[in-house]
């Protein structure tokens, strides 16, 4: 396969195209630097600097390519709330400027790292894909528009697109973005570093976390899936609920150490509960997560240890 991962240098695509590396395909990577780092682009994918904005760069990043895993994105609820208008030109105007390319370089499928903030909050904390979305943050709102472009492009354009809706992804390359962070690197980083993690709201809200292992290999599994995931969008999640007090209790006990966490406010943009039906996903990919538990904790928070310069 020869491929185009947008978002190369950042935490997905860099595991994405790791993957693609070791199984002998033909990489690309496309990336603005603006969040993502050099250091995590295989030395053996071909780099293109450009941002998503660009046509120019868009357009040389897709020539010659069959799939593209398109992961670049402004991803933080929080940031989107502070600047919707960058969260909106990356998210939309730069999902749009790529399927109008991959389009035009004869892309055979484009598959798009979507997300669980599109569904919102409701009072039944299951999401599954036939539920009315109703996004809570510009971030959501963004990832849903994004969505239905890669829909209409195959529809209209009859370029094939399948939207993958992760849910908390987690794992070794995550960036702590200081108060932009997934809650999962700001407790790693916190801890290794001594400092007393952040708990917003009471703590007892839940999160379909998910290892970065088991959403690489749901992308590879989308890109050669038969025509019935065209245009479709299919839930990526553990299917196993933890509380961010719970959360942090794994993480303090995969680091060997506990800090007494600072309590604060609930954040706006914030939902209650979330857990993936991934009926879909077993059905149209034969997908289902596999990592335990506590061995990714384990592997997540080794890899903050080690790059922290600390033991545990």
């Amino acid at each position: 396969m020869r491929a185009l991962v947008t978002g190369g240098a950042g935490f997905i695509g860099s595991s994405i195209a790791s993957a693609l590396v070791r199984r002998g395909d033909d990489v690309r990577v496309l990336d603005s630097f603006l969040s993502g780092f050099r250091e995590n682009v295989p030395e053996s994918t071909e780099l293109v600097e450009g941002d998503l904005r660009d046509p120019e760069a868009v357009r040389s990043a897709t020539k010659d390519i069959e799939v593209v895993f398109h992961q670049a994105a402004i991803r933080s609820v929080p940031r989107s709330i502070d600047d919707p208008f960058a969260s909106n030109t990356s998210n939309v105007n730069g999902t749009l400027q790529l399927l109008e390319a991959a389009r035009q370089a004869g892309v055979r499928r484009v598959v798009y790292a979507s997300s669980s903030s599109v569904y919102g909050d409701s009072a039944d904390p299951l999401r599954s894909e036939d539920q009315r979305p109703d996004p809570v943050s510009p971030y959501g709102v963004s990832k849903l528009a994004a969505e239905m472009y890669c829909r209409v492009w195959t529809v209209v354009h009859a370029l094939s697109t399948v939207s993958l809706r992760y849910f908390n992804v987690f794992g070794p390359r995550q960036h702590p973005e200081s108060q932009y962070s997934a809650v999962f690197p700001a407790f790693v980083s916190a801890l290794v570093e001594g400092r007393p993690p952040e708990v917003h709201w009471d703590g007892e809200q839940s999160r379909d976390f998910t290892f970065i292992d088991d959403v690489v290999a749901a992308n590879l599994l989308a890109a050669e899936a038969g025509p019935a995931v065209d245009g479709a969008v299919i839930n990526i999640g553990a299917g196993r609920p933890k509380t961010v007090n719970e959360v942090l209790r794994s993480v303090a006990t995969a680091a060997g150490r506990w800090t007494e966490p600072v309590r604060l406010p609930k954040r706006p943009g914030d939902v209650r509960d979330t857990l993936a039906d991934v009926s879909r996903a077993r059905d149209l990919l034969g997908w289902e997560a596999k990592a335990d538990w506590d061995a990714s904790v384990h592997e997540t928070v080794a890899w903050f240890a080690t790059r922290a310069g600390t033991s545990h």
